[in-house]
């Protein structure tokens, strides 16, 4: 009987590409952020540039187009983002101190942060209060850490790019802080309270 031929090898290159199956990708998830960043606190480095467009030979080079406005600028930054922390009244001034540090260890900068009390004022604004009015309120023209407000002093105020809410009591107070905190926020709103009762001030969607 005559040996059967031997079939010819197909090279591994003529095979069609290889399939790789879903389950063997190993995507890498971000680390995520406390909110969007505004104009004021761009991240960290400068931006990277686009390559330049290739030319036609003998071309010459014309005007370089007008910067786009950036979508943060001030005065068109929209609604700011709405993050709830279900806290208790008990717990709510805790979890506030918490986002802070979060925000802080993220890259905000402490000037870029409000922290408003519903019910009895964060220690920080007992404490700086009791060196006058004047020096206190000379903090927040100042700019340059995290300011604290009570709800009573709340309308006062300036707006930064990052509100945090402690719901901490006070019912009737909750009412009136949780409109002026989404007035005076820029870029986000964090509110640590009771969730039932948040979204019952500032809508279902929170």
């Amino acid at each position: 009987m005559p040996p059967f031929p031997e079939e010819p090898q197909i090279p591994e290159s003529a095979q069609g590409p290889r399939t790789t199956t879903a389950s063997s990708r190993v995507t890498p998830t971000p680390r995520p952020v406390p909110g969007p960043r505004s104009a004021v606190s761009p991240r960290p480095g400068p931006p990277r540039p686009a390559p330049p467009a290739p030319r036609a030979a003998g071309a010459k080079p014309g005007p370089a187009p007008a910067p786009k406005p950036s979508a943060a600028s001030p005065g068109d930054q929209g609604a700011p983002q709405i993050q709830l922390i279900p806290a208790a009244a008990d717990g709510a001034l805790d979890a506030a101190d918490e986002a802070v540090d979060l925000l802080l260890d993220s890259g905000r900068a402490p000037a870029e942060v409000l922290v408003l009390t519903t019910g009895d004022p964060h220690p920080w604004t007992a404490h700086e209060r009791s060196f006058g009015e004047d020096a206190y309120w000379r903090q927040q023209d100042a700019a340059d850490d995290v300011f604290y407000v009570d709800g009573a002093s709340a309308g006062q105020a300036k707006p930064r790019p990052v509100v945090v809410v402690a719901a901490n009591g006070g019912d009737d107070t909750v009412k009136t802080v949780l409109p002026t905190a989404l007035a005076r926020a820029q870029a986000l709103l964090i509110v640590c309270g009771d969730p039932q009762q948040v979204n019952s001030v500032l809508g279902a969607g929170v």
